[in-house]
């Protein structure tokens, strides 16, 4: 049994009782160390029964897991001990590139291919006037098999024509740009935020609803300061994390 421990001696200890489900998530944490990925743990029965908790508790210490990439659970087969979460470097390169950088086999599963004016905002950030013709490419992007995000990029579609037919399984979008295009990246905006996973996003991905999100928007220019895409993208934010090298401002 699970029991709140006291809190030090002259202190109110109503406001420093431990949570019944923060001693499961310790104890689940030093069955994880042993355990390697892929290997199931018990049910929330059967931990709810040894530690003498209700099952409401059991799956607040399984949440809290999930979403710091210690389990992973698969929808209809059960909750496993994860892999370490895929670090990715952020960098101007294409997912095709990072995935294969870090000995990943890379796929894509293209959801949507469409022609669609330009809103305003759109039609800003690409350069072209509101109206005007935009590709948009939404694809879920895997891992060696496993789903990790959702990406929709748009492009100007009067300076991409023909663009469509070059994107393959799992190719690279930059390496099209660059080869069939002469287009070279140069440098991009990328802002990085939180979002919680919608019921479509949850079943592509393989994830709970709700599941915590990061949300990457990247704004990408060419080497003569032509803006070329527009992106936005949802990680899963229980397999995958963001590193960069942080070097000292200049002047």
């Amino acid at each position: 049994m699970l029991d709140a421990t006291p809190s030090e001696a002259g202190v109110n200890p109503r406001t420093q009782r431990e949570p019944k489900y923060w001693g499961l998530k310790r104890h689940l944490l030093d069955l994880l160390r042993s355990m390697p990925p892929g290997s199931p743990i018990p049910t929330e029965r059967s931990l709810a029964s040894d530690f003498d908790v209700s099952r409401t508790t059991v799956r607040q210490a399984l949440a809290e897991l999930t979403v710091e990439g210690r389990l992973l659970r698969v929808q209809g087969k059960g909750t496993f001990a994860a892999a370490p979460k895929v670090a990715q470097r952020l960098q101007l390169s294409s997912y095709t590139e990072d995935m294969r950088a870090q000995g990943r086999q890379p796929t894509s599963r293209l959801l949507e291919s469409s022609e669609q004016p330009a809103e305003a905002e759109l039609a800003r950030y690409l350069g072209v006037r509101p109206g005007a013709k935009v590709l948009r490419l939404r694809r879920l992007r895997l891992a060696d098999g496993e789903p990790m995000a959702i990406e929709t990029t748009h492009l100007a579609l009067g300076r991409f024509r023909g663009l469509r037919r070059y994107i393959g399984v799992g190719g690279s979008l930059y390496q099209v740009l660059r080869e069939r295009f002469g287009v070279e990246m140069a440098h991009a905006d990328e802002t990085i935020e939180t979002a919680l996973a919608t019921p479509e996003e949850a079943e592509l991905l393989g994830a709970d609803i709700g599941l915590p999100m990061l949300l990457l928007s990247r704004h990408s220019f060419d080497t003569e300061g032509n803006p070329v895409e527009w992106v936005r993208s949802i990680y899963r934010g229980d397999r995958y994390k963001f590193v960069a090298r942080l070097n000292p401002p200049q002047g």
